[in-house]
């Protein structure tokens, strides 16, 4: 239960503190002014990164033991935060910056003990690397995904993406190896960056900087060798196939700037997601292109976990040269994207026609805005034991949307939001862990069955809406569905005990469903939060019987 509030405080704490520094970034002009290299076209506040970095680091103050490794590990993302922060607001030469990076991993290195001591069956009979080597081995590799991921923050979304699948794989690694404190590190990164994207997927409306670019880099690499170097079962080159995409990407623009004859780290617009746009994708896809990409390393990785380090690096050295070759075909052969009129005319012509004629529309929300409460309501009967502490809690919570709902109307989606989203998870849990005796599974396939059904409406009413202003279709979708469908069938016995995978799906589609629900009803929310009130109401009453 503790990898749930973790989640939500990290997620929580990022999105109010989001708005705050946005304000600020604006007041002190730290801005991302457009220039010909980059895609956006006018300035915007880079201030995202401080504000995951707090919300981030936060929850590990309250569950996480600190022992010398995650010291280490706050140590350093203080430093690469402080440069990062610095670089935001003054461009530092390259040179400051890497210096600071290589500060941050030498105290991971010295103080924390991350290093890259084996390479498994790479090596005649599993031997260790010396400290002179591994040392210094560990620094490059360190720094290298540090700024491979701050260079591939080119798109609206697309680091923040990349960086919460390969957080999730680990995170998944942490738990099932029982390594609950990098577990609970990737799951607090996990809830910044998605209390991030709210903000910055497309069109973006703050960037995350250096700060949080960098930061985002130098976690994943840290937590991924500190897991697969320690005293685990798995390959020891997992971590080159679920950060090799950005890295190859660095890797192959920094040669060709070498080849023609600049400087690797002066920047230009030659990476992956630049390449895929001259090829004829929308922004949108590109990004989602690329996070399909990332899913499917994030996936083979946490299948393959125990394979043998030959079969990793001969799949990664394969998946490379094919990456490369696609692309150099397509640049000497001219290739474009070909957006064919039958898609254009005939199936997006039609759901034009039917959305303007909100035929779609009025039947789907409808469904959305009567399921989604409707089944929280059903959610709220079935823990069998009802604790009466959170009988007293509910009570608080019913009587300030009482007073909200008399008062202050209009503050009613903030404080629905409020109540909602730690009451969604405490009830789900109490839920699948000790359910009612009645709920037998005649009935239980048709409950989470009707999770899958609901979410189909709820993306429906997402394409068809009219409105302009609110919760919106982007790539993002992509990872919500990630999580609520792909995570919980992972082949792990550990992930699918107490239903964890089947726990964080509705999660993601209650949250998910609730946000478009108060979006599409912009102000007029009087009915569901009576309904929250009604649910309030049963999980008050039933604690205190």
């Amino acid at each position: 239960m503790i990898f749930i509030p973790t989640l939500l405080i990290s997620m929580f704490i990022t999105i109010a503190l989001i708005p705050i520094f946005k304000g600020l970034a604006v007041r002190v002009n730290v801005m991302d002014i457009p220039n010909d290299r980059k895609v956006h076209s006018y300035p915007m506040p880079k201030c995202g990164g401080i504000a995951m970095a707090l919300g981030g680091l936060a929850p590990i103050f309250f569950w996480v033991p600190m022992t010398e490794f995650v010291s280490a590990v706050l140590i350093g993302s203080g430093i690469i935060v402080l440069f990062g922060l610095i670089d935001d607001v003054i461009n530092l030469e390259w040179k400051i910056k890497l210096s600071g990076q290589c500060a941050a991993a030498l105290v991971v290195i010295l103080y924390g003990g991350v290093k890259i001591k084996c390479l498994g069956m790479l090596l005649p009979d599993n031997v260790f690397l010396p400290d002179w080597f591994a040392i210094p081995f560990t620094l490059i590799a360190i720094v290298g995904v540090t700024n491979a991921i701050n260079f591939s923050d080119g798109l609206d979304g697309l680091a923040g993406g990349i960086s919460l699948l390969s957080f999730i794989c680990i995170g998944c690694l942490a738990y099932c190896s029982a390594n609950i404190v990098i577990a609970l590190l990737s799951i607090a990164v996990v809830g910044a960056i998605l209390g991030f994207l709210r903000f910055n997927t497309y069109p973006a409306v703050l960037f995350m900087g250096d700060a949080g670019s960098q930061l985002l880099g130098f976690l994943a690499v840290t937590l991924s060798l500190a897991l697969t170097q320690g005293n685990t079962s798995f390959t020891p080159l997992l971590p080159l196939i679920f950060l090799g995409f950005p890295v190859l990407d660095t890797l192959t623009v920094m040669f060709e700037r070498v080849v023609g004859g600049r400087s690797p780290f002066v920047a230009d617009k030659n990476h992956f997601h630049h390449k895929l746009i001259r090829l004829g994708l929308y922004h949108k896809e590109a990004v989602l292109v690329i996070y399909i990409v990332q899913a499917f390393l994030v996936t083979f990785a946490f299948v393959f976990r125990f394979h043998q380090e030959w079969f990793l690096l001969i799949f990664y050295i394969i998946f490379s040269t094919g990456i490369l070759s696609g692309f150099f075909v397509a640049k000497k052969r001219g290739w474009k994207f070909k957006r064919y009129d039958f898609v254009d005319k005939v199936i997006k012509g039609r759901l034009r026609i039917l959305k303007e004629k909100n035929i779609l529309i009025k039947v789907s929300s409808r469904l959305v805005e009567v399921g989604v409460p409707s089944l929280l309501l059903f959610t709220c009967f079935l823990p069998s034991n009802m604790p009466i502490y959170f009988s007293f809690f509910s009570m608080a919570l019913l009587g300030l949307l009482l007073v909200t709902l008399c008062i202050k109307k209009e503050w009613m989606g903030t404080v629905l939001r409020l109540i909602l989203y730690p009451l969604i998870p405490i009830v789900i849990y109490w839920g699948e862990a000790d359910m009612v005796v009645w709920m037998n599974d005649k009935l239980v396939v048709p409950y989470n069955f009707s999770f899958g059904f609901l979410f189909f409406f709820v993306i429906l009413t997402l394409k068809f809406t009219r409105r302009r202003n609110g919760f919106k279709s982007t790539p993002m979708d992509f990872l919500i569905l990630f999580i609520a469908l792909v995570v919980p069938n992972f082949p792990d016995k550990q992930i699918q005990s107490y239903h964890m995978g089947l726990m964080a799906a509705k999660l993601i589609v209650f949250f998910f469903s609730y946000e478009v629900l108060i979006g599409e009803l912009r102000v007029k929310l009087n009915r569901l939060g009576l309904i929250t009130i009604l649910a309030l109401l049963v999980i008050s009453v039933r604690g205190i019987l």
